[in-house]
């Protein structure tokens, strides 16, 4: 599948979090230790909010273990808010256009999983998509599909609700082509205020997904991260970036997990139909 990670606080150089630490997102690249791949080396992405609105891309189906500029790149971008992807495909091309994150207006968009049996329902889907954001699919992913249909549903006044009604339909129409389990997913979401955390399967043993702990307590642990990250600063990762367990939490299955202003709230999460 994918791993991908999201940061939340003070602004930091990306590199703080997609480079420096143990098991970094990059090391989860070439040896993840929790996800259904070992190796995720078809493609990288990040995503970072700035000056504007609209956050800044940067894509390439390089291994990113293998993309020479990423260091660079990592180094001298500091943002409040961003996410990364490295990317193991379930089938589809390996091209630019299938790289994580996904971007509309405000919104980046991340998944680990799949819609079971694409090519099956893939018709019937796509074809629900609003026609004014049909003509913005680039690549041909289930991840893509799954976003744009989630902005179709109301995404953009109710972010949760818009996830809830793109996973209802998505079972809704798979169950309609005889998938028994349509869909496992662990979704990243932000609008560059608020962070979501998504973690949702049709059998009921999704992909992980773990948010780190307040910093407060983290300063405790270890006293020499005060320098480096804020007291509002949180990450939710599809696996733990470091091997003590006492820095990272679980996100439970069926749950989204919100981060702002350095706090985490969660509720639980299930599919909607949508109306």
């Amino acid at each position: 599948m994918c791993r991908w990670m999201a940061y939340s606080g003070a602004p930091i150089p990306l590199d703080q979090l997609l480079l420096k630490p143990e098991h970094s997102l990059i090391d989860q690249s070439l040896e993840s230790r929790m996800g259904a791949t070992t190796t995720n080396g078809d493609g990288f992405g990040m995503g970072w909010y700035g000056a504007r609105e609209e956050p800044a891309l940067y894509k390439t189906i390089l291994p990113a273990w293998n993309d020479a500029n990423l260091a660079d790149l990592a180094a001298c971008i500091s943002s409040p808010l961003f996410m990364a992807h490295v990317r193991a495909t379930t089938g589809s091309p390996i091209q630019q256009s299938n790289c994580h994150p996904f971007r509309h207006g405000k919104w980046l968009f991340v998944h680990n999983g799949l819609i079971a049996d694409f090519a099956r329902v893939k018709r019937d889907l796509v074809l629900a998509i609003a026609p004014e954001l049909f003509a913005e699919l680039r690549g041909s992913t289930d991840s893509e599909a799954m976003f744009f249909l989630a902005l179709t549903f109301g995404l953009d006044a109710d972010p949760i609700g818009g996830i809830a009604r793109m996973a209802g339909f998505v079972e809704q129409v798979g169950r309609a082509h005889g998938v028994v389990q349509p869909i496992q997913m662990s979704i990243g979401l932000s609008d560059g205020e608020r962070l979501y955390g998504f973690r949702y399967s049709s059998e009921g043993a999704s992909r992980s997904l773990f948010h780190s702990k307040s910093m407060t307590a983290l300063y405790e642990i270890n006293p020499e991260i005060r320098d480096r990250f804020s007291p509002d600063a949180r990450a939710v990762v599809s696996e733990p970036l470091s091997r003590l367990s006492e820095e990272w939490e679980a996100i439970p299955e069926a749950t989204v997990a919100i981060v702002h202003a350095g706090e985490v709230e969660r509720r639980a999460f299930a599919p909607e139909l949508p109306g």
